[in-house]
Parts: structure tokens; C-alpha cells; sequence
């Protein structure tokens, strides 16, 4: 790649922060739109490429069925590289100025029923023993606090006061927020410490949760995790830690939590992106009125 876009990307990495997986996914973008305008027209950097390039690209990738989310992330992620060879003149002009965003559908986020999660948490199906003590509490933690896949696996038991019932998250950015845990989590998080300790002991992992052979856990193992584990309560076709994430929001608003509440739990950096779980509660209304209502 073209030394402007390494000195970008060394830029996110040493200034921004950005995560590793974040990184990659900035790569990859970058590396395929550079692919992409040497084959066409034969440019071996970005920095010289004008708005109707980019608008080609766009066209192909519509054509050829590529998702609106991943253009717009993709575009984005070369917005954001013009931005930075402007600033640090690397660049004489910005074609993004003259590029729009796709329009993308809208989606409502997928979420677990509460008599489903009830069901999931509250039976008597997880093994005995370490890994099931840990499963249960993978599970109750990302819907009692509505963290995100990298910020479980990150945790620390330095991170979990069960005294004040308070856990620290570290998300994006290596931005960090504090949310309230449920007593009855607290309880289980002291019960599940004790039995990793018996079960490894002193010199167990730092990091709270762990895979039987007593590493650090890690995003796949907790993805197939809880995969299983709501294949057995819900029809849906999405069963990942994200779809508990978008329950708990859901559920919140649902029991009248303010919205604004949601958002620091959630960790959003603006109130549009939590915004959407109103719609599932419009949903719901919709649903209780046609079904209670003598004219509906």
C-alpha cells in the first residue's frame, strides 16, 4: 500500500487508539479500494483519485449485491482517509466531498423474549461445575448490562466491585463507563470466583472469565457460547451475544427506562444510534392495540 495510507493507519493505531479488529477492518477497506483504482485506472496511491472513481466503484458495488451497511462502512472508511491526507497535505483535494452515502434499509434490532430469557436463565440445564457457573454468568451479564462481545472478554476482576454492585467496561476507543449489576449477578459472580479458583487456583487468569483449560477467553468461544445456549429458548435465526445486547435495550424501554439511561449503559456516543430500540417498543404497541382494541 501507498505510504500515505500507512501513516494513516499508524495514525489510528498511535493517536486514535483504535482497536486491532478496528485496524484490520480500516485495512482491508483501504486495501481493496486500492486494488480496485489501480486495476481501473491504473492510479498506485488513493491521494489522486477524483469523486467519479469513487462513484464507479459504488455502481459495481451495488451491482454486484454488496450489503448497504458494508458500502457505507467501506466509504466511510475512505472519508476518513481524505480527511487525514488533507489535514497533513497528502492530498490536494477531497472527492468525498462530492459522494453520498447509500441509503440503507431499515432494520429493527433483533431481541429474546422476556418469558425466553427468563427460561434461558432460570432453568436448571447448565452443567454443574466451573463451566457452567461461567456460562450462566456470560449470560446473565450481557443482559443485565447490555456490554458488547470485546468488552466481556476484556474484563478483569479488578474491573467488578461485587461490594457496590458496579462493573468497569473499557469499549471503544478504550473509552471506560461504569454500570450497576443486579445484587443476584453480584452473588453469582462471588460463587463463580470462588469455584474458578478451586478449579485452577492461585495462579489463575487475571481476566474473569475463562475457557475450561483455564485461558482467556476469547470472541469465537463466547460466540458459539451463547449461540447454543439461545438456540434452546428462541426460533431466531440471530443468536449472538449482539442480539442479547439489543434485548437488553429493548427490554429496558419496554419496563419505561429512560432512553438517555440506556445510551451510558450502552456506551453510545450519540443518542441517534440508541434511538432505534424505540421502534421495537412502537412495535409492541402496535401489536397490544390491534390485538386489544374493538375496532383494531
Amino acid at each position: 500500500m501507498a505510504v500515505s495510507t500507512e501513516k494513516f493507519l499508524q495514525y489510528l493505531e498511535r493517536e486514535k487508539r483504535y482497536s486491532a479488529h478496528t485496524l484490520i477492518s480500516y485495512r482491508n477497506d483501504l486495501q481493496q479500494f486500492s486494488e480496485y483504482f489501480l486495476s481501473q485506472y491504473e492510479l498506485e496511491g488513493l491521494e489522486s483519485v477524483k469523486a467519479p472513481m469513487v462513484r464507479s466503484w459504488l455502481s459495481e458495488a451495488m451491482q454486484q449485491g454488496m450489503a448497504r451497511t458494508s458500502i457505507n462502512r467501506k466509504l466511510s472508511s475512505l472519508k476518513s482517509f481524505f480527511r487525514f491526507a488533507i489535514t497533513h497535505g497528502l492530498a490536494k483535494e477531497n472527492p468525498m466531498e462530492k459522494v453520498g452515502s447509500v441509503k440503507k434499509n431499515k432494520v429493527l434490532p433483533v431481541f429474546v423474549k422476556e418469558e425466553e430469557m427468563s427460561r434461558l436463565l432460570d432453568h436448571s440445564g447448565f452443567d454443574a461445575g466451573f463451566s457452567g457457573m461461567r456460562d450462566h454468568l456470560i449470560l446473565e451479564l450481557f443482559y443485565t448490562t447490555g456490554m458488547r462481545l470485546s468488552e466481556l472478554c476484556g474484563l478483569q476482576h479488578q474491573d467488578f466491585d461485587a461490594a457496590k454492585n458496579l462493573i468497569k467496561v473499557t469499549g471503544k476507543r478504550a473509552k471506560q463507563r461504569i454500570i450497576p449489576v443486579i445484587p443476584a449477578v453480584a452473588d453469582h459472580y462471588r460463587d463463580y470466583c470462588r469455584e474458578k479458583e478451586k478449579t485452577f487456583g492461585a495462579m489463575a487468569e487475571a481476566h474473569i472469565f475463562v475457557t475450561d483449560r483455564g485461558k482467556k477467553i476469547y470472541s469465537k468461544y463466547v460466540y458459539r457460547l451463547v449461540n447454543k445456549y439461545l438456540s434452546g429458548v428462541t426460533t431466531r435465526s440471530r443468536r449472538s451475544p449482539h442480539v442479547l445486547r439489543h434485548t437488553f435495550a429493548t427490554h429496558m424501554l419496554d419496563r419505561g427506562a429512560d432512553l438517555n439511561a440506556i445510551k451510558e449503559i450502552l456506551g453510545h456516543a450519540n443518542l441517534s444510534a440508541t434511538q432505534v430500540y424505540t421502534h421495537n417498543s412502537i412495535e409492541k404497541i402496535k401489536n397490544v392495540y390491534k390485538q386489544a382494541h374493538p375496532k383494531a
